[in-house]
């Protein structure tokens, strides 16, 4: 059944939405040649527009080649070539970032806002003071390069570095196989860069995080979601698409999995791995969350030694936002590809930052301040699940740590309505559609433990669901 959604209050018109909305499932496979679309009265009905917004859509989708009319018949779907590299056309690309709205807004510098739907902990939870301090002994350094460009692959003695820190996580890695970028997204992007290209077919977690999917449609990408469970993707459909799809690979997060939360187990792990290797694809492991767990959790770098798996970290959620130092680790032949990519694209990632983040390292800063991190989001996030259950919401399965919860309003299945009223109030949630592969609607938010402390926040929960709100105190 089509479902789409819809945002009346965008500058963006309706009848734009529905074919930017019809034109990703086409091209995504999950519309195929052939297949019927709704008709125009129940579509109009469906999603509370007029009639003529459907016909004007559906006409500009048979007018793209989208779509083809029958008379007395309907609308049906139109056969598609796989898509060319070039520069996205207009439509394609108010599509991909159909979503960087709420991004936007969320990153204004509004003093009132609420910004619960951040990916990230707010400024005062970071430890300012140490990286300051840090920072004046590290411009002290005579032999630190200020001015200068740094090495390709990146600062030897990070890299050395992290070769320790992974062989904690059980994941072997020379200082060769590991090449520094500026931040996760930077790595993501010089994978996608040497290993796909348009048309190819992925595989990506649903719901998963939504700015890796605009980056995949950028590239004229393929996105075909596996429904994430609490163990991890499932299963039965997993084996299920490849059956009916080649995918060069799977985007994944192992540990607290962003939206979710949750963590792979080892029997999906295992069951992931086998597949892979059946079907040869790669696996990219995301594990920029990581270091919250409370526990040693399963990675499937640690099973495949760095095989068919490419791992994926980063700095900049744990240490600052300002600080970009994210890192791959794979097999040495690649890792030298990836530098090359690296060095077209962007020359070098900044060394001065590698090495403050080599001494926060080495000087045992890092180790303590994270402890202290997973502490404070344990005791926030079991205040969040608290105050959703008070203000009617249900978890998807309770997290281990980390910074996020993500939760389905009871008697909605989209909450795209619900996030657009906050908004009104200046509150910035972050509705499930935008996690999902192809903006599909669904009941979940996601809530970050780190902000959801504010009464604001209860108030509006428990007035939009009709609970009865209890204030509570910030988490500061």
């Amino acid at each position: 059944m089509l479902q789409l959604v819809l945002d009346p209050t965008s500058a963006l018109p309706l009848s734009e939405q529905i074919v930017i909305g019809i034109r990703a499932r086409i091209d995504d496979r999950v519309l195929r040649a052939g297949m019927r679309l709704p008709t125009i009265r129940d579509f109009a009905e469906r999603h509370g527009v007029s009639r003529y917004t459907v016909v004007e859509a559906y006409d500009r989708l048979v007018a793209l080649g989208y779509a083809r009319s029958r008379r007395g018949s309907g609308f049906y779907v139109e056969g598609r070539p796989a898509p060319a590299a070039g520069t996205p056309a207009r439509g394609e690309l108010a599509r991909i970032f159909a979503s960087a709205g709420l991004l936007h807004r969320s990153m204004d510098e509004a003093p009132n806002r609420l910004k619960v739907g951040l990916g990230w902990l707010p400024a005062e939870w970071y430890d300012e003071a140490g990286v300051r301090r840090h920072l004046r002994a590290l411009s002290r350094q005579p032999r630190v390069k200020l001015t200068s460009y740094g090495s390709p692959q990146g600062y030897a003695p990070l890299r050395e570095q992290l070769c320790v820190k992974l062989a904690e996580a059980a994941i072997p890695a020379s200082p060769e196989q590991i090449v520094l970028t500026g931040g996760a997204t930077h790595a993501l992007d010089i994978i996608v860069r040497h290993l796909l290209k348009p048309g190819d077919c992925v595989f990506v977690d649903d719901p998963g995080p939504w700015n890796l999917f605009a980056n995949l449609r950028l590239f004229g990408v393929n996105l075909i979601g596996v429904p994430r469970l609490q163990q991890g993707p499932d299963p039965a459909v997993l084996e299920a698409l490849l059956g009916e799809h080649q995918p060069k690979m799977f985007f994944t997060q192992s540990v607290l999995q962003n939206p979710t939360a949750c963590d792979l187990s080892p029997a999906s792990a295992f069951r992931l791995l086998q597949l892979a290797e059946k079907h040869d694809f790669l696996v990219v492991e995301d594990d920029v969350y990581g270091d919250f767990h409370p526990r040693p959790p399963t990675r499937l770098a640690s099973l495949d030694q760095l095989r068919r798996v490419i791992y994926v970290g980063s700095f900049s959620h744990t240490l600052s936002g300002n600080l970009r130092v994210g890192f791959v680790a794979c097999e040495p032949e690649l890792a030298a590809r990836l530098t090359d990519v690296k060095i077209v694209t962007c020359l070098c990632s900044s060394e001065f930052a590698e090495q403050l983040v080599y001494r926060m390292l080495t000087e045992g800063h890092y180790r303590n301040y994270v402890q202290r991190l997973r502490e404070r989001l344990l005791k926030a996030g079991a205040r969040t699940l608290q105050m959703l259950e008070r203000s009617g919401f249900t978890e998807f399965a309770e997290p281990a740590g980390g910074m996020f919860v993500w939760a389905r309003a009871k008697g909605r299945e989209d909450v795209a309505q619900l996030a657009s009223q906050a908004a009104a109030e200046d509150i910035m949630l972050a509705p499930g559609h935008v996690f999902r592969p192809q903006l599909q609607p669904t009941p979940y938010l996601r809530f970050n433990v780190a902000y959801a402390q504010d009464p604001r926040l209860e108030r509006f929960l428990s007035r939009a669901g009709g609970a009865t709100p209890v204030d509570g105190r910030q988490d500061r």
